[in-house]
């Protein structure tokens, strides 16, 4: 698995901010915008 710089989350760790545009045009704000304990994140990168 690619990872730049980081470590990957385990149980009950707490999930880092970032801010991201979603495709709506919306500013997305991580874990801030997270509405419930469980949540699934898909990152699509388009095209290289």
């Amino acid at each position: 698995m690619a990872r730049e710089k980081g470590t990957m989350l385990d149980t009950e760790d707490i999930f880092p901010e970032m801010d991201f545009h979603a495709v709506s045009g919306k500013q997305i704000s991580l874990p801030n915008n997270l509405l419930r304990n469980w949540t699934v994140l898909l990152f699509y990168r388009g095209h290289w």
